[in-house]
Formats: structure tokens, sequence, C-alpha cells
């Protein structure tokens, strides 16, 4: 097939489909009488591979390590693959959380201070983020002004 044809296929721009094949993430290509390229159906199964990776998370270099033994897809690798992905995803998804729950406690944080007229020292907040909401009783206020 044509690389329009291709590109209809996978929903990609025939110029993503061009930088695969030189980033060496699909196999050689071969080319027509006229010269234009002619793509076999491994190349399409390969360019869906590619594509639900990515949507994964997976990085193109680490789809090329796995693509570069030309032996398809050892099961055992790919299973080792998978869970370090699922244990990056939930690295991040702790990360996130932690995060959400330090946004929320500062804000509120703030909010509660603002709304008496003072200010608070940078310092305070800052060693407070990972604390509660609620005011804590060392908590230094200046005043503004």
């Amino acid at each position: 097939m044509k690389i329009g044809e291709l590109a209809a296929k996978t929903a990609m721009a025939p110029s993503a489909i061009r930088f695969y094949e030189q980033s060496g993430l699909l196999p050689p290509v071969e080319r027509g009488a006229n010269g234009y390229r002619v793509y076999s159906e491994v190349v399409l199964e390969r360019l869906l591979v590619i594509q639900m990776a990515q949507n994964l998370g997976f990085s193109l270099d680490a789809m090329r390590s796995v693509f570069a033994n030309n032996k398809g897809f050892p099961q055992a690798e790919l299973l080792a693959r998978l869970d370090m992905r699922l244990n990056e995803i939930e690295q991040m998804v702790a990360t996130l959380r932690s995060q959400r729950d330090d946004l929320r406690a500062l804000r509120s944080t703030l909010r509660d201070t603002w709304a008496e007229g003072q200010c608070v020292d940078v310092a305070d907040l800052a060693a407070g983020v990972r604390k509660s909401a609620q005011r804590k009783p060392g908590l230094k206020r200046r005043v503004a002004g």
C-alpha cells in the first residue's frame, strides 16, 4: 500500500510515518518501480503498536529497543516492560495525590489568613505545606502593612 493509504488506515500524517521510518522504528520499506514507497501489513501493524504504546506513555526509545531484536515481542520482556510502566504510573499517581493535598492545604491556609487581613510568612508556608489546612498554633503571621 502507498503512504496515503497507510496514513488513512492509521490516522497518522504521512510525515509522521516517514519520521518513524527514518527513526528506525519501522522495518525497511520497499520501493515500487515508480520510486514510491510500498508498505506491507507488517508496517501497518507496527504503526498501530507504536500508537498504542505512545498512548500508554512509552517513549520512542523504549519502543526502538523492543523492535531492535526483530523477533517480535518476547512475552517475558513485554510483561516486564508493562510492569515497569505500571509502577511508573503508580508513582506518578501518588505524587499527584500528594501535590493535590498540598495545594488544598496551601489554598485553605492562604484563604483563611487573608480573610483575617493578615499575610503569611513564606518560610512558615513552605514548612507547613505537608500539614493539614487548619491553622497550626506555631504558625507565625505578619500583619500586612
